[in-house]
């Protein structure tokens, strides 16, 4: 479980390739911090850190999670936001994030409006989670759903949150990784039970 509060962008050293899966070597200030078979957010994704080698370690991306999410499209140089699981106690600062993606989007466009930023984003599958002023996860950040119509939504990035995730480098028809508030589709579930 995670809060969408990114600790650190971190670097893709190198992408390998095994079987049908992708492993991934990373670069952090938080690897030193890390142990084998601990959950760490990648861009929204929550993947299992299976070999430390002192700033760096490696994950591995399994096939489902390669189609699903923008993990797949990574190599050597790109930055990836980085989170580790929460801890019991700690606060919640963001939403409740599971690190498990629902859905992909593109980028529309970004404007910069006197010190903050506004992203919108194309309506990605299961648009009716979406709520505006509600919570989503986007490449591991939570943000609230500034405005919604029927062709797309828009976040407002506030420096802070620029300068240190990968929105930094985010441009117009780039793709992004979606989780949707999982009260949402909790909801969801139980309605599409009650039909039936």
């Amino acid at each position: 479980m995670f809060t969408g509060i990114v600790e650190e962008v971190g670097e893709v050293l190198e992408v390998r390739s095994s079987g049908s899966n992708r492993e991934l070597i990373i670069r952090s200030k938080l690897a030193r911090e890390f142990r084998i078979d601990q959950s760490v957010s990648h861009n929204g994704v929550c993947l299992t850190v299976v070999e430390l080698m002192g700033d760096s370690y490696r994950v591995t991306a399994v096939e489902e999670t390669l189609q699903r999410s923008n993990l797949g499209a990574l190599k050597a140089g790109d930055s990836v936001d980085l989170e580790r699981s929460l801890r019991i106690g700690d606060r919640l600062d963001g939403h409740m994030v599971q690190g498990h993606v629902d859905a992909t989007t593109n980028c529309i466009s970004i404007d910069e409006r006197e010190g903050s930023w506004w992203f919108s984003f194309a309506l990605p599958e299961k648009q009716h989670l979406l709520v505006e002023k509600g919570s989503i996860c986007l490449n591991g950040v939570s943000l609230t759903i500034a405005d919604l119509s029927n062709e797309a939504f828009s976040v407002a990035i506030i420096p802070y949150t620029f300068e240190h995730t990968t929105f930094r480098s985010l441009r117009a028809g780039d793709r992004v990784n979606v989780e949707f508030d999982v009260l949402g589709k909790y909801v969801e579930r139980m309605m599409s039970a009650r039909k039936s």
